[in-house]
């Protein structure tokens, strides 16, 4: 047989519990470990430096991203932040305008108490990007598609870029999963999760991961996270190791409906402009297809203003309103005041993230319902504020 696929790997992976052949990874809930040698140590000694739950994870986190050397973290931003400690005093890194508001964080106000500085850039413009390497530039970071405005970064153009001047690239590959895109196989040094969302997907656990297939970086990113102590416990583990078994169908379903809705949107008369890879019409599409497998089930679309995003919130009935996104539950968003609320104003309108802008991930809800509901709220969005312009 030959290699097998990403979604057979979610189920099967390499994990063979040996004494008595359970389906399930145990959760094994020691934070210690009885050593039979008192000149040879096993495997595991304290579970910071490691456990058996998490360490199947973890070798199924290498596998799907074709890594030699996986990392699961406390969240998302415990890996981020601890994949930023590569870096040393005196360093400098390049992020995109329109990264995630945490990663802003991060960047903007810890890592300069390390005298570590940074650069943003245009991402979707790679020349932009070159154009922002310092002699002392570490590591160019990419978020594609990024959050929320779904910009496309053309991932060869930057590995080249970066090879060229001697920087590491890390990619924050949450949207789209091991599934739809692999950047280690493009060339990219360390992929980023976010495992609260896809990954997960059922809005139970908050986790990370970091995969390398860097055996260099993989020690040094192992070394970092048993000092720092930011591990993810056994039981979210397990959690996470049941929703991956249904990522592929999960994802699937999702970007199905996701690509209607995107459609739907578009033509809608009140919808100003939607921003998804999945169209014709989306800038960077045709980069996208040509290092992604598929679409996402991650939308984001503009209404003429807050009073027009504020009616047409409040009028759902299917999405939840929340932070978040990649949950068998819909999950609509607003940027300015949820994931993008790190940032000035002034800097959150210079990146596209205005005062209209929603951020809609699509869950496993059929998608004739959520076209209804979302038709239904743009009307009555639509009526009342032509009613108070009138008034």
């Amino acid at each position: 047989m030959g290699e097998q696929r990403a979604e057979t790997t979610c189920i099967r992976g390499s994990h063979k519990e040996q004494q008595t052949g359970a389906v399930n990874v145990p959760i094994y809930l020691s934070s210690t470990y009885h050593q039979e040698s008192f000149d040879d140590f096993g495997p595991f000694d304290y579970s910071r430096s490691g456990n058996p739950t998490r360490e199947a994870l973890e070798k199924k986190a290498a596998e799907l991203e074709g890594g030699t050397h996986a990392l699961a973290f406390s969240s998302g931003m415990a890996a981020i932040s601890s994949a930023f400690m590569l870096l040393s005093a005196g360093d400098h890194v390049i992020v995109p305008e329109d990264v995630y508001g945490g990663t802003y964080r991060f960047v903007t106000e810890i890592l300069p108490k390390f005298q570590i500085s940074h650069s943003f850039a245009d991402f979707t413009d790679h020349r932009a990007v070159e154009a922002a390497i310092q002699p002392n530039t570490k590591v160019i970071y990419m978020e594609t598609p990024s959050n929320p405005c779904l910009k496309v970064t053309d991932i060869r153009m930057i590995v080249q870029i970066a090879k060229q001047h001697d920087c590491l690239t890390f990619l924050d590959n949450t949207f789209l999963t091991p599934l739809y895109q692999q950047p280690l196989a493009l060339g990219v040094d360390v992929a980023i999760h976010s495992a609260t969302k896809f990954l997960s997907g059922h809005s139970d656990i908050i986790a990370g991961l970091l995969v390398t297939k860097n055996s260099n970086l993989g020690e040094r990113l192992g070394f970092i996270q048993n000092t720092f102590g930011a591990i993810l416990g056994a039981q979210d583990s397990y959690l996470l190791l049941q929703g991956i078994k249904t990522l592929g169908t999960r994802l699937r379903q999702s970007t199905e409906s996701a690509e209607r809705i995107a459609s739907y949107l578009q033509g809608h008369p009140l919808v100003e402009e939607v921003f998804y890879p999945g169209l014709p019409s989306h800038n960077g599409h045709e980069i996208h297809t040509g290092q992604a497998r598929g679409n996402g089930a991650v939308l984001s679309f503009v209404l003429p203003s807050r009073e027009h995003a504020k009616i047409f919130v409040e009028q759902l009935q299917i999405p939840i309103f929340a932070v978040s996104l990649g949950a068998v539950e819909s999950i609509l968003s607003y940027p300015a005041a949820m994931s993008h609320a790190a940032l000035p104003e002034a800097e959150r309108l210079k990146r596209g993230i205005s005062d209209g802008l929603l951020r809609l991930s699509v869950g496993l809800e059929h998608a004739e319902d959520l076209l209804a509901d979302l038709q239904q709220a743009l009307q009555a969005a639509t009526i009342e504020t032509a009613e108070t312009a009138k008034n």
